[in-house]
């Protein structure tokens, strides 16, 4: 049976109200919480963008069952792989080990604000393979000390770390990133129901690991009220991964994003209040291998009407995929 998931988006709401809604999704019986880990929002019109591990630290003491996940952090550029080790086992141990450490190689909206570049793909699929490898090491409490293509590391520990240690998730999209997940990752994360991905992740080593999908919806009673709410927050969706990883600010993607229409989004994201619609949303990534997928309600003040609708309409027709 797959598991069902809660994203924490960061984007949309303040770090109390991602608090809250945790609580609210645990309760409501969700498995997982995934939280975006962003220093801007895609959108000006979204308007939030705390810091996730320290939000996260919260939901670990505010909670108590449900698992939890970054969707997902970068270590190559905004963080030094040695400072998302010491964060990653920080909260694993105040969440009594229901954190995964899920790890991607990025997009320049967040990671520009340290300067120096936005580096190209195959250079930052370089850098995340160092990364894992220097954030693994870490992982075992044992000094490290590294030299690397891309990173340096001297005489670094974790003095504070699990046993086990956190799981690491790899997002992928494509050969290179799932041999690297296949290679390197206990999870892979993925955002589109490809079996392919699966497939290759399975050659590279990953066979019988989990794999965790996202899926966006609206949830509203009116229908009309869900579009033009997912058309005004999340119209940038449909632009696909190879330009979301690339744009630079708010203003790029509001201008990507120009031409949209409501239409456009409604296609892309379910909205309204019918469960057979969302539940078709999740089915693809369940018939592609995915064991988990986490839903993204789009929409800032809506998180306690869908938290609400799902516990009792929506979960309980999703388990039976």
């Amino acid at each position: 049976m797959v598991r069902i998931g809660y994203t924490l988006l960061g984007e949309q709401a303040s770090p109390k109200d991602l608090v809250a809604n945790a609580v609210a999704a645990e309760q409501a019986g969700f498995d997982l919480a995934v939280a975006s880990d962003h220093y801007f929002p895609w959108l000006d019109a979204q308007g939030h963008a705390p810091f996730v591990f320290s939000v996260l630290g919260a939901v670990a003491q505010a909670t108590d069952t449900i698992d939890l996940m970054t969707y997902v952090t970068c270590p190559i550029k905004r963080y030094h792989p040695t400072v998302v080790a010491q964060m990653a086992a920080t909260v694993d141990l105040l969440a009594d080990g229901r954190f995964t450490l899920g790890l991607g190689s990025g997009e320049n909206l967040n990671e520009h604000v340290t300067g120096g570049g936005w580096p190209p793909v195959n250079v930052r699929h370089e850098m995340l393979a160092e990364a894992i490898q220097i954030i693994q090491a870490l992982f075992t409490g044992e000094y490290l000390s590294y030299r690397g293509d891309h990173y340096q590391v001297d005489s670094a520990k974790l003095w504070d770390v699990g046993t086990p240690p956190p799981k690491i998730g790899v997002a992928v999209s494509g050969p290179q990133s799932c041999e690297l997940a296949g290679e390197l990752a206990d999870v892979m994360i993925g955002t589109e129901p490809k079996a392919s991905l699966g497939e290759e992740f399975d050659l590279a080593g990953g066979a019988g690991k989990p794999r965790v999908g996202q899926v966006p919806v609206c949830y509203d009673p009116d229908r009309d009220t869900a579009v033009e709410r997912a058309h005004e927050l999340m119209r940038w969706f449909s632009l696909g991964w190879k330009v979301n990883s690339e744009l630079p600010g708010t203003a790029a993607f509001a201008a990507a994003s120009a031409n949209t229409r409501p239409a456009d989004v409604a296609e892309s994201i379910a909205c309204g209040p019918d469960v057979e619609l969302f539940v078709e949303a999740v089915r693809p990534y369940v018939e592609a291998g995915y064991t988990e997928v986490a839903l993204a309600q789009v929409g800032r003040g809506s998180q306690a009407d869908f938290i609400r609708w799902a516990e009792a309409e929506l979960l309980p027709e999703l388990r039976k995929l």
